[in-house]
């Protein structure tokens, strides 16, 4: 709605996941490397961590485009609320395997003789698994024996990335999955960003979206951005975008404190240190006078 306004060739700030608006911060970098060298050194089981809306499932984008680019034959589960049953056929269907999907040794027969197949010509198969963290246990140990699929030649034939919330690490914690924890050779984890990144992000994304140089959040908008979104991407996202709509409804290129109140009203948003905030001569509705939200402009 607001992209000719700006300028955009496109939305600066869309939810969803986008590698083509990756921001190469130092952390993200370091976890896709990671996640790269993993596969390519056979590791068997890598996991990626993070809060909700640091980037994970980006990264795994960004590594989905990595293998199609190199010709890689991968599997990704992007539902984790399946049993072991559905997860087999799930494995059938994303690697085209030629079996009965119901019946789980004609699938494991299958997959097997993939795995080999791929690794007689040099190259690995992956398995990536999003969300992990809600995998039941019986999955969870289908997934291990997976692990040990392997020849003394080749290697461990199928590379497991499993990604999830910091809940994942907790399950693996587990007694019951100690064989499973041992295996896990590569770990990667993403935190929130700092101020300077989140002031980099945004400008990142402004950029490639055709805004070479940012002056639509001024410093105390950003400052209050990184303290309201507490540096999860997926938040500065929602907040910069609705910020941007705000701005367009009032026909102004810059954004506002007052504005953002806003926004974070509407977005029934909490964060630390959160207090109420009433600027002199302001009503009971919270509103700034003569401020019309996006909602009563259209």
């Amino acid at each position: 709605m607001y992209n000719a306004f700006f300028g955009f060739r496109e939305n600066p700030f869309n939810l969803s996941p986008d590698p083509a608006f990756l921001y190469r911060s130092p952390q993200h970098e370091e976890a896709l490397a990671n996640l790269i060298y993993g596969v390519h050194s056979r590791k068997g089981f890598i996991v990626l961590t993070g809060e909700v809306g640091t980037g994970k499932t980006t990264m795994l984008e960004c590594l989905r485009d990595y293998l199609e680019a190199q010709y890689i034959e991968f599997a990704f589960l992007f539902n984790s609320r399946i049993n072991t049953e559905q997860f087999f056929e799930m494995i059938a269907y994303d690697l085209d395997l030629r079996c009965s999907t119901k019946s789980k040794t004609e699938v494991l027969f299958a997959l097997n003789h993939l795995l080999i197949q791929q690794a007689n010509e040099g190259r690995t198969t992956v398995l990536i698994v999003d969300e992990a963290h809600n995998l039941d246990w019986d999955v969870l140990e289908e997934i291990r024996l997976l692990g040990n699929l392997e020849n003394p030649r080749l290697g461990k034939l199928l590379q497991i990335v499993l990604a999830g919330q910091p809940e994942l690490d907790h399950k693996l914690d587990a007694p019951n999955l100690r064989q499973l924890k041992q295996r896990i050779v590569l770990r990667c984890s993403l935190t929130p960003f700092s101020l300077a990144e989140c002031e980099e992000y945004i400008s990142s994304r402004l950029k490639k979206a055709g805004m070479p140089e940012q002056n639509v959040f001024p410093e105390t908008v950003l400052k209050e951005i990184h303290l309201r979104s507490q540096g999860i991407p997926r938040l500065i996202n929602a907040l910069c975008d609705n910020l941007l709509l705000t701005a367009f409804a009032v026909e102004t290129k810059v954004t506002t404190l007052e504005m953002l109140d806003e926004v974070c009203k509407d977005m029934r948003l909490d964060w630390p240190g959160k207090r109420a905030r009433r600027p002199m001569g302001l009503e009971d509705s919270g509103e700034a006078p003569g401020y019309l939200s996006p909602r009563d402009q259209f």
